[in-house]
């Protein structure tokens, strides 16, 4: 059964930008990953960045790099199997990290094993990954910068977590996977709701938004 996200207002106090709508809502609101930098104008997210775009070798690169590249160390999120606040905590940190791992190289499954079979709103921000898959072209490799956690009571989770970071610059395939396109820095802020289910933590729902960080 779908559950709402009820942290939305409460977040304001990280400095988060959250638009008031429904978990699966519409494409920008809960699709940051496929969409960012391209469904608001495009051009903008790709500024300063002329060097990788259109570097034909990017589809080697990428192939070749994809495996290379280590999943997300549990160890580095202490605690994130305790049925605790800060365990939901660093259980929705490691699911992130595990996301943009995902669209730099492809592997899914680990990133399924941590969503609930019903979250549809996690199939929505990780929907691009699909078509990556079937082109073998991801993004380049990048690192997480943390910003601010919160932890939020909520009548349908056992916690909503807020969280907010920022991926590093880096290259992505155009839309038609012709050419390489270069990324800034993206702020991302998001909302997980944190279910316990079988002795670990579930995402049950995620809002997220999006923006370039200025330089």
């Amino acid at each position: 059964m779908p559950r709402r996200l009820l942290a939305i207002a409460a977040v304001a106090a990280l400095t988060f930008t959250f638009a008031a709508c429904d978990v699966g809502g519409d494409g920008p609101v809960t699709e940051p990953p496929q969409q960012v930098g391209t469904s608001d104008g495009g051009g903008d997210p790709s500024d300063g960045g002329g060097a990788a775009p259109s570097d034909s070798g990017g589809d080697d690169d990428q192939t070749v790099a994809a495996p290379d590249i280590p999943a997300p160390d549990p160890a580095d999120y202490s605690g994130m199997d305790e049925h605790t606040a800060d365990g939901a905590t660093q259980a929705f940190r490691y699911y992130i990290a595990v996301s943009m791992w995902a669209h730099q190289t492809g592997e899914t499954e680990l990133l399924d094993s941590l969503q609930s079979d019903d979250c549809e709103s996690c199939d929505e921000f990780n929907a691009d990954l699909i078509t990556l898959k079937e082109h073998g072209e991801y993004w380049s490799k990048s690192s997480i910068s943390d910003s601010a956690t919160m932890v939020h009571e909520s009548t349908n989770y056992d916690h909503e977590i807020g969280y907010t970071f920022t991926t590093d610059a880096h290259t992505r395939p155009s839309e038609d996977f012709d050419s390489r396109e270069a990324f800034p820095a993206i702020q991302y802020d998001a909302v997980g709701g944190m279910i316990w289910l079988s002795d670990s933590w579930t995402i049950g729902g995620l809002k997220a938004e999006w923006s370039p960080v200025d330089e």
